[in-house]
């Protein structure tokens, strides 16, 4: 060949290579949109054994197709103390298996055979029919998942047509001597994991460096001898992600970072000596034979297997390894609210945001709860605990706002951008809420401090006010956990008729005070807690709205309320029933 066919082959390598990345890219990411924040649910809430971890691991990695982005995203999880050390584990290990799903689909290119089966599923036929199907589904509809599903199908077109490009052009590589010899000399166990290592560690991706090794299967100067340290060394390689992805990152996170890289070096360490140590006295005769790419899946996926296999059980030593070379500080560490590595998958990092948002909304709904709890009797722990709280919704609110303006940037399906937005209209209501409680509480210390005495009829009220402002907030919190728009719509109605209480209770004191049956001092107060409260249900009404009309790009919220009033919607009819039955619910003594 001469220089200009160097050339030439050289750059649709590289060509095939960009495709083939490309390709792979563009089809995880629209997989991992698709699977959306059911991924967080999966790995951080189901599992609980490391067994179950092992077999979830697998599934995530084989539907994102990326072991990288799951090792991150436990990486991630660990560092915000969602997942333990010990659960970590267990998806680790199972994430090994499932990055050889991708192996077996490339396989695909070595297909032999004259029948229409057999041709169909080759990447030159199959290819063109999903890239027909998938720009059908990604320009023609307008289903968001329906276009997803499109995306994916382009982006397997794209990484079998890289693939095959990829492989056409190194088929001039079967007539060169010296890359026959440069393979062979892979064949050398540490030269073969370094060089796989290497080349994995530069593409970051595993599944990647194995399409390659495939590819190159089309020369014929593959074998068994050269490829199985290869995939020993990608098998390494793949941790640089992890690694990169812990630094900076608290302590138990390095060690899951550690914990990856430790199980892949055990494991080819276990596997070489076992291997090499009995060729030494039977020889392996098959080694010098010539690979397919179907042998390398094969080969990917038993090597994957057993070392999983062989490490579950030693897992304990395992993490007792890792937290040697890691060892604990002097200092406890903070979980991290939000890990800024989740945003690289940002239907995840949109479903830990939700989570640490129904925490705060959690916490200012109990600090309302102890703060009402404070008017009748008050105690000094009680209102030391209403403090915290208050001053960990001030800290969700600040961490939660930060991150939601970075995930703003990316690329958010329609479901998880709705999300996003009613989180960032949303979260200032729930602090204040907090705050308010804050409020009653401060009430609640004056009224124990100076002494202040309700008349028994003033307890009676503020007692009815205080269990319809609990039940406010508690079905605000419900709705906003739920995103349930039958709670949604309860909440507006019960607001209507905390306000109707406040204006009762403000006109029955100014009658006990004109009978001089109630003091002025009481009335300061007492206007402290009323106004506590009426903002606290004023809130949740935003919240609720917000969560019914606003995040769905209808009307602006003022619009919607003056509209459901006035009876111009039609869940106007249902607003009023409700707000009837509410006001039935809460009702105040007669007046004595």
């Amino acid at each position: 060949m001469t220089v200009t066919d160097y050339i030439l082959q050289i750059i649709a390598l590289l060509g095939g290579l960009a495709l083939f990345l490309f390709g792979m890219d563009v089809m995880g990411k629209a997989l991992q949109r698709t699977a959306g924040g059911k991924l967080q649910t999966i790995l951080a809430k189901m599992s609980s054994t490391v067994w179950k971890g092992c077999l979830l691991g697998l599934a995530v990695t084989a539907v994102i197709q990326s072991s990288s982005a799951t090792t991150v995203m436990v990486v991630g999880f660990v560092n915000s103390g969602i997942m333990t050390l010990n659960q970590a584990v267990g998806v680790i290990l199972g994430s090994n298996i499932g990055t050889t799903v991708t192996a077996w689909i490339l396989s695909l290119s070595g297909l032999e055979g004259d029948s229409f089966i057999i041709q169909l599923f080759k990447p030159s036929t199959l290819s063109p029919i999903l890239g027909v199907v998938g720009i059908v589904l990604f320009m023609f509809t307008k289903s968001e998942r329906k276009q997803s599903i499109g995306t994916i199908l382009l982006g397997f077109m794209a990484l079998m047509t890289g693939m095959e490009l990829m492989s056409d052009s190194m088929a001039f590589l079967k007539e060169e001597a010296w890359f026959a010899n440069l393979m062979l000399s892979f064949s050398n166990p540490i030269l073969g994991i370094l060089f796989g290592a290497v080349l994995t560690a530069v593409i970051q991706s595993s599944s990647a460096s194995v399409g390659i090794l495939q590819g190159l299967c089309i020369t014929g100067a593959v074998t068994y001898g050269s490829a199985i340290p290869i995939i020993l060394g990608q098998n390494i390689g793949t941790c640089v992600t992890a690694m990169l992805g812990a630094m900076g990152a608290n302590r138990n996170a390095r060690r899951t970072a550690m914990l990856h890289l430790l199980n892949k070096i055990v494991g080819a360490v276990l596997f070489s000596v076992i291997f090499y140590g009995i060729g030494l006295f039977h020889p392996w005769a098959f080694l010098s034979e010539a690979t397919r790419p179907l042998d390398i899946a094969i080969i990917h996926t038993a090597y994957n297997v057993a070392v999983t296999a062989i490490l579950i059980p030693a897992r304990g030593l395992m993490i007792k390894g890792v937290c040697k070379l890691i060892p604990d500080a002097k200092e406890e560490e903070k979980a991290v609210l939000l890990d800024e590595r989740l945003l690289a998958t940002p239907a995840v990092a949109i479903a830990q945001a939700k989570e640490i948002a129904l925490r705060m909304a959690q916490s200012g709904q109990k600090a309302m709860e102890l703060a009402s709890d404070l008017v009748s009797q008050y105690d000094e722990k009680i209102m030391q605990q209403v403090i915290d709280l208050e001053a960990e919704t001030d800290h969700y609110q600040d961490a939660i706002g930060s991150y939601l303006v970075k995930l703003s940037g990316k690329r958010l399906s329609v479901e998880d951008n709705r999300i996003l937005n009613t989180l960032l209209y949303t979260i200032s209501d729930m602090e204040r809420i907090g705050d308010h409680a804050l409020n009653v509480a401060e009430a609640a210390q004056e009224i124990h401090d100076k002494d202040i005495i309700f008349s028994q009829q003033a307890q009676q009220e503020l007692a009815v006010l205080q269990r319809a402002i609990s039940d406010i907030v508690k079905r605000t919190v419900k709705a906003y956990d739920t995103y349930d728009m039958d709670v949604a719509m309860k909440v507006e109605p019960q607001e209507q008729v905390v306000d109707a209480l406040v204006k009762e209770i403000r006109s029955r004191h100014i009658r006990r005070l004109r009978d001089g049956k109630c003091s002025v001092e009481y009335g300061f107060v007492l206007e402290d807690l009323l106004t506590a409260y009426e903002r606290s249900a004023d809130h949740c009404s935003n919240i609720a709205v917000e969560i019914l009309q606003v995040a769905e790009g209808k009307l602006e919220a003022h619009e919607y309320l003056n509209a459901l009033k006035s009876g111009e919607l039609e869940e106007s009819a249902n607003f009023t029933r409700r707000f009837n039955r509410y006001k039935a619910r809460y009702t105040f003594p007669e007046e004595q």
